[in-house]
């Protein structure tokens, strides 16, 4: 049993927890309540997805995970301290939907750039560059520019990027969306193997049933207005899970639930 399966079949701590979490905007037309009432832990090893139809604050909330909004009540920890005590100790990695990778710099020099602004040795950039680009399965492609990539390429080297410097926590914000479902599927087989591999804590928010069920060992749907939890569903899925899986009647079993409980969402609005 590696790390990752250890820590899954443990107790552990929540890496992150929220309690009572309430974010609301203020704008010209009166306040909008992106977060009401939001609690939730993710525990050390999970791979938690957020589905819900846009606006009802599954961006945000990783947006607060990630110190990028600031909650107006509640709390939320992750690790156990702040967002921001969580970001100052470079505690996850976030991929966004855009991989965001700079055009002058070879794939291996956007891999290096969080090293260097970390101020890692340069003794070790070689090294971990390697590793992370044998994980995402791109080794050989160091040297390459972003526009000689692929879309789903591209966003690999985004996720090799957000792994350089050995978070346990991976905040994924729709990442596989603008790609094509082919692509897509192939993602979601590599990036199931690398959390497999690596025992990394996944917070993944999607628009996709399949994709969130096929993913996680947790679903949570969200619903607008105000953006509120208002289903958490454990996979009863195996480990291992061939794209086959889709079509088992366990799968569509959870896929149900989870287009139910969004179909429930709405009528609450």
């Amino acid at each position: 049993m590696n790390e990752g399966n250890a820590a899954r079949a443990g107790h552990s701590a929540a890496v992150i927890s929220a309690k009572n979490l309430d974010l609301t905007f203020e704008t010209n037309d009166g306040p909008v309540h992106a977060l009401k009432g939001v609690n939730l832990d993710i525990n050390q090893g999970d791979f938690v997805s957020f589905i819900g139809p846009s606006g009802c604050g599954k961006t945000t909330f990783l947006r607060v995970m990630a110190d990028l909004e600031q909650p107006t009540g509640g709390v939320i920890t992750v690790n156990g301290v702040s967002p921001a005590q969580a970001r100052e100790a470079r505690a996850y990695g976030y991929v966004f939907q855009a991989a965001g990778l700079y055009p002058w710099r070879t794939i291996g020099g956007n891999i290096r750039l969080p090293l260097e602004i970390m101020g890692v040795p340069k003794a070790e950039h070689a090294e971990r560059v390697a590793r992370v680009l044998e994980l995402v399965e791109l080794s050989g492609f160091e040297n390459k520019f972003p526009w000689q990539l692929s879309g789903g390429m591209q966003q690999r080297a985004s996720i090799a990027r957000a792994l350089s410097f050995n978070a346990d926590l991976l905040l994924m914000d729709e990442p596989f969306g603008a790609l094509d479902e082919i692509v897509r599927d192939h993602l979601n087989e590599q990036l199931l193997y690398l959390w497999e591999r690596t025992g990394k804590t996944i917070a993944f928010v999607t628009h996709s049933i399949p994709e969130a069920v096929y993913l996680s060992t947790k679903i949570v749907v969200m619903s607008p207005r105000p953006g509120r939890i208002t289903d958490v569903i454990e996979s009863t899925l195996p480990k291992e899970r061939p794209l086959e899986i889709r079509e088992s009647p366990e799968f569509l079993e959870i896929a149900h639930r989870v287009r139910e409980g969004l179909r429930a969402g709405h009528l609450d609005e």
